[in-house]
């Protein structure tokens, strides 16, 4: 080996290790001001609900009395009524997306500190640093496009889902308020459509929301979670999900149920998607060594070899976090015979990577 390759390596792996620290003191720095973000917003949040319930109220009663009341009260009452909801929607949203970057940057903490704690060790040879940066590279990228793929899906949602009822809240918000002066029972009966199609809406976004960071996942843990995400997809795809747990009475670490539900959020996703499944059955076993999942579907299924070569994405990602927390995952799928997938990760290792 040329001298100067071995320098070069050198110096990249002490780039990579200031890098690292780098990025440490940075992303610490943005936990705190997040953190800070979070109190301020959740207080806010309390007021606003506190508003809105007063505002909630008055409106019953101005509806109730709906014939006696003057036409700018009630214009007056239901603008607050539509303000204080535009004003908590604006703020859950900010609450949750404060709520998920917390989570994401403390992980990206705990990964740049088991990094720069194994950069620091010097217990790593030269051709596996070298192997390792390759590895990581790959990783990186793999994660980076695995993002942009899953913001790209978020963005269409948005953009089909609550951003176009928004926009048809709007025309109809004028459109009752035009006719407040002409006729007040048409006025009323349009009212009422977009009170309607606002608790439709609001159901769709709180089920995107679920999505994006089941909050129920922190607090009760991964079991009722899953009964709940299962329960809520059927509805949304009309499938036959069939769900069976054992050994889940105690909670796992919580990275743990972080990495399985989003494991199995893509793989009833991609069964919803490509497989033209009508059936899927969805195990979940836990013990105090290990947890397994199966996913098994009655679709028109795939060359599992050459998807294992060509490493479709979401399968791909499974599979690495799978293997980084030292588990295996099988893929067994016949053309016309359906798929399934199963993998198992130890149930208390210690490592960050989730």
């Amino acid at each position: 080996m040329n001298p100067g390759d071995s320098d070069t390596k050198a110096n990249l792996w002490d780039a990579l290790k200031e890098e690292c620290r780098g990025e440490l003191e940075q992303s610490r720095r943005e936990l705190k001001e997040i953190e800070l973000m979070i109190g301020q917003s959740q207080s806010e949040m309390n007021k606003l609900q506190q508003r809105n319930a007063s505002i909630t109220a008055h409106l019953q009663q101005t509806l109730a009395q709906f014939e006696s009341v003057s036409k700018a009260d009630i214009r007056m009452t239901y603008d607050s009524a539509l303000d204080a909801q535009q004003r908590m929607f604006i703020m859950r949203g900010q609450v949750d997306k404060l709520q998920s970057d917390q989570t994401h940057i403390d992980r990206y903490i705990k990964i740049l500190d088991r990094v720069t704690e194994v950069i620091e060790s010097g217990g790593v040879g030269k051709d596996a640093q070298q192997r390792g940066m390759s590895a990581m590279a790959q990783t990186v990228e793999m994660i980076i496009q695995a993002q942009e793929a899953e913001r790209q899906r978020l963005a269409r949602q948005m953009h089909d889902g609550p951003a176009q009822a928004l926009s048809n809240f709007i025309l109809q918000t004028e459109i009752a308020m035009r006719l407040f002066d002409i006729d007040q029972v048409k006025a009323k009966e349009e009212l009422a459509s977009v009170k309607s199609a606002a608790t439709g809406t609001f159901q769709k976004v709180r089920d995107f929301i679920f999505e994006l960071r089941p909050m129920m996942l922190d607090d009760l843990g991964l079991a009722p979670t899953l009964s709940r995400y299962v329960e809520a997809f059927k509805e949304q795809t009309g499938m036959d999900v069939r769900l069976t747990s054992t050994g889940m009475e105690q909670r796992l670490e919580s990275y743990l149920e972080v990495m399985i539900f989003r494991a199995i959020q893509e793989l009833l996703g991609n069964a919803a998607r490509h497989s033209q499944a009508t059936q899927i059955r969805l195990q979940i076993d836990a013990s105090e060594q290990e947890v397994r999942v199966s996913v098994e579907d009655n679709g028109r299924g795939f060359d599992a070899l050459a998807v294992a070569e060509k490493g479709g994405m979401g399968l791909k990602v499974i599979r690495d976090r799978v293997e980084m927390l030292g588990g295996k995952m099988d893929m067994h799928s016949v053309i016309g015979q359906g798929t399934h997938i199963m993998f198992q990760v130890p149930a208390t290792k210690t490592t960050v990577f989730a």
